[in-house]
Protein backbone atom coordinates (compact mmCIF):
# COMPACT_ATOMS: atom_id res chain seq x y z
CA UNK A 1 0.00 0.00 0.00
CA UNK A 2 2.86 2.40 0.74
CA UNK A 3 4.19 2.20 -2.81
CA UNK A 4 0.77 2.21 -4.45
CA UNK A 5 -0.66 5.14 -2.55
CA UNK A 6 2.09 7.50 -1.38
CA UNK A 7 -0.13 10.57 -1.63
CA UNK A 8 -2.87 9.44 0.74
CA UNK A 9 -1.08 7.08 3.13
CA UNK A 10 0.47 9.80 5.33
CA UNK A 11 -3.00 11.28 5.81
CA UNK A 12 -4.53 8.15 7.35
CA UNK A 13 -3.79 9.03 10.97
CA UNK A 14 -4.47 12.74 10.57
CA UNK A 15 -7.81 14.14 11.58
CA UNK A 16 -9.84 14.69 8.44
CA UNK A 17 -12.74 17.08 9.05
CA UNK A 18 -14.54 15.64 6.03
CA UNK A 19 -15.04 12.43 8.01
CA UNK A 20 -17.37 13.08 10.89
CA UNK A 21 -16.30 12.10 14.38
CA UNK A 22 -19.54 10.14 14.65
CA UNK A 23 -18.67 8.05 11.59
CA UNK A 24 -15.12 7.46 12.84
CA UNK A 25 -16.47 6.42 16.25
CA UNK A 26 -18.99 4.11 14.62
CA UNK A 27 -16.29 2.45 12.51
CA UNK A 28 -14.02 2.08 15.55
CA UNK A 29 -16.87 0.48 17.49
CA UNK A 30 -17.52 -1.97 14.63
CA UNK A 31 -13.80 -2.80 14.52
CA UNK A 32 -13.83 -3.43 18.28
CA UNK A 33 -16.73 -5.88 17.90
CA UNK A 34 -15.00 -7.60 14.99
CA UNK A 35 -11.75 -7.98 16.93
CA UNK A 36 -13.55 -9.25 20.05
CA UNK A 37 -15.45 -11.77 17.93
CA UNK A 38 -12.10 -12.85 16.48
CA UNK A 39 -10.83 -13.56 20.00
CA UNK A 40 -8.97 -10.35 20.92
CA UNK A 41 -9.23 -9.10 24.48
CA UNK A 42 -11.30 -5.93 24.90
CA UNK A 43 -8.71 -4.27 27.14
CA UNK A 44 -6.01 -4.72 24.50
CA UNK A 45 -8.26 -3.30 21.82
CA UNK A 46 -9.02 -0.26 23.97
CA UNK A 47 -5.32 0.16 24.76
CA UNK A 48 -4.30 0.55 21.12
CA UNK A 49 -7.14 2.65 19.72
CA UNK A 50 -6.38 6.36 19.71
CA UNK A 51 -9.45 8.59 19.80
CA UNK A 52 -9.09 10.03 16.28
CA UNK A 53 -7.35 7.11 14.59
CA UNK A 54 -8.59 6.06 11.19
CA UNK A 55 -5.79 3.60 10.48
CA UNK A 56 -7.70 0.41 11.16
CA UNK A 57 -4.99 -1.82 9.75
CA UNK A 58 -2.50 -0.36 12.24
CA UNK A 59 -5.01 -0.93 15.05
CA UNK A 60 -5.35 -4.60 14.09
CA UNK A 61 -1.56 -5.01 13.86
CA UNK A 62 -1.09 -3.36 17.25
CA UNK A 63 -3.65 -5.64 18.87
CA UNK A 64 -1.95 -8.68 17.34
CA UNK A 65 1.52 -7.56 18.48
CA UNK A 66 0.32 -6.72 21.98
CA UNK A 67 -1.55 -10.03 22.27
CA UNK A 68 1.54 -11.97 21.17
CA UNK A 69 3.78 -10.06 23.56
CA UNK A 70 1.47 -10.53 26.54
CA UNK A 71 1.42 -14.27 25.89
CA UNK A 72 5.14 -14.39 26.76
CA UNK A 73 6.58 -14.46 30.28
CA UNK A 74 8.24 -11.09 29.71
CA UNK A 75 4.92 -9.65 28.60
CA UNK A 76 3.00 -11.04 31.57
CA UNK A 77 5.56 -9.84 34.08
CA UNK A 78 5.99 -6.43 32.50
CA UNK A 79 2.22 -6.00 32.43
CA UNK A 80 2.12 -6.67 36.16
CA UNK A 81 4.72 -3.95 36.69
CA UNK A 82 2.88 -1.52 34.43
CA UNK A 83 -0.39 -2.15 36.27
CA UNK A 84 1.36 -1.58 39.59
CA UNK A 85 2.90 1.67 38.33
CA UNK A 86 -0.44 2.82 36.89
CA UNK A 87 -2.26 2.11 40.13
CA UNK A 88 0.32 4.02 42.18
CA UNK A 89 0.19 6.96 39.77
CA UNK A 90 -3.60 7.03 39.70
CA UNK A 91 -3.79 7.11 43.50
CA UNK A 92 -1.02 9.67 43.98
CA UNK A 93 -2.20 11.96 41.18
CA UNK A 94 -5.72 11.94 42.59
CA UNK A 95 -4.42 12.59 46.10
CA UNK A 96 -2.08 15.39 44.99
CA UNK A 97 -4.38 16.83 42.33
CA UNK A 98 -1.69 16.91 39.64
CA UNK A 99 -0.19 14.63 37.02
CA UNK A 100 3.28 13.15 37.39
CA UNK A 101 4.45 13.43 33.82
CA UNK A 102 7.43 15.76 34.12
CA UNK A 103 10.94 14.82 33.06
CA UNK A 104 12.96 12.81 35.54
CA UNK A 105 15.66 14.76 37.36
CA UNK A 106 18.74 12.52 37.11
CA UNK A 107 20.41 14.33 40.00
CA UNK A 108 17.70 13.08 42.40
CA UNK A 109 18.23 9.42 41.50
CA UNK A 110 20.25 7.85 44.29
CA UNK A 111 19.39 4.15 44.33
CA UNK A 112 20.87 1.76 41.78
CA UNK A 113 17.43 0.37 40.88
CA UNK A 114 15.92 3.75 40.07
CA UNK A 115 19.00 4.71 38.04
CA UNK A 116 18.79 1.40 36.21
CA UNK A 117 15.11 1.86 35.41
CA UNK A 118 15.68 5.41 34.19
CA UNK A 119 18.54 4.25 31.95
CA UNK A 120 16.47 1.35 30.61
CA UNK A 121 13.52 3.61 29.81
CA UNK A 122 15.76 6.15 28.08
CA UNK A 123 17.42 3.39 26.03
CA UNK A 124 14.21 1.56 25.10
CA UNK A 125 12.09 4.61 24.23
CA UNK A 126 13.87 5.63 21.00
CA UNK A 127 13.87 2.05 19.72
CA UNK A 128 10.17 1.62 20.53
CA UNK A 129 9.28 4.98 18.91
CA UNK A 130 11.25 4.15 15.76
CA UNK A 131 9.67 0.69 15.54
CA UNK A 132 6.20 2.20 15.87
CA UNK A 133 6.99 4.75 13.13
CA UNK A 134 7.94 1.81 10.90
CA UNK A 135 4.78 -0.05 11.98
CA UNK A 136 7.01 -2.76 13.45
CA UNK A 137 4.84 -3.34 16.50
CA UNK A 138 6.58 -6.60 17.39
CA UNK A 139 9.88 -4.72 17.41
CA UNK A 140 8.36 -2.11 19.70
CA UNK A 141 7.25 -4.84 22.09
CA UNK A 142 10.76 -6.34 22.06
CA UNK A 143 12.23 -2.95 22.98
CA UNK A 144 9.73 -2.56 25.81
CA UNK A 145 10.39 -6.12 27.02
CA UNK A 146 13.87 -5.02 28.08
CA UNK A 147 12.19 -3.03 30.86
CA UNK A 148 11.01 -6.13 32.69
CA UNK A 149 14.03 -6.67 34.93
CA UNK A 150 14.55 -2.98 35.82
CA UNK A 151 10.82 -2.55 36.61
CA UNK A 152 10.84 -5.64 38.83
CA UNK A 153 14.00 -4.50 40.63
CA UNK A 154 12.59 -1.00 41.09
CA UNK A 155 9.44 -2.25 42.79
CA UNK A 156 11.39 -4.73 44.89
CA UNK A 157 13.96 -2.27 46.25
CA UNK A 158 12.59 1.28 45.94
CA UNK A 159 10.01 2.99 48.11
CA UNK A 160 8.19 5.30 45.71
CA UNK A 161 6.59 7.43 48.43
CA UNK A 162 9.84 8.68 49.94
CA UNK A 163 9.71 11.09 52.90
CA UNK A 164 11.51 13.73 50.80
CA UNK A 165 8.83 15.33 48.56
CA UNK A 166 11.32 16.01 45.74
CA UNK A 167 12.49 12.40 45.64
CA UNK A 168 8.89 11.15 45.86
CA UNK A 169 7.81 13.40 42.95
CA UNK A 170 10.82 12.35 40.89
CA UNK A 171 10.08 8.66 41.44
CA UNK A 172 6.46 9.21 40.46
CA UNK A 173 7.65 11.01 37.31
CA UNK A 174 9.90 8.02 36.60
CA UNK A 175 6.88 5.71 36.77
Amino acid sequence: AKTDAPAWLPLIDQHDPSISDDLRGFLQDRLKVYLRDAGSRHDLIDAVIAEGSCNFLAIVRRVEALSSFLATDDGKNLLAGVKRASNILRIEEKKDGKPYDAAVDDTLLSLAEEKSLNTAVNEAAPFARKAIELEDFEGAMKAIAKLRAPVDAFFEHVTVNDADPKIRANRLNLL
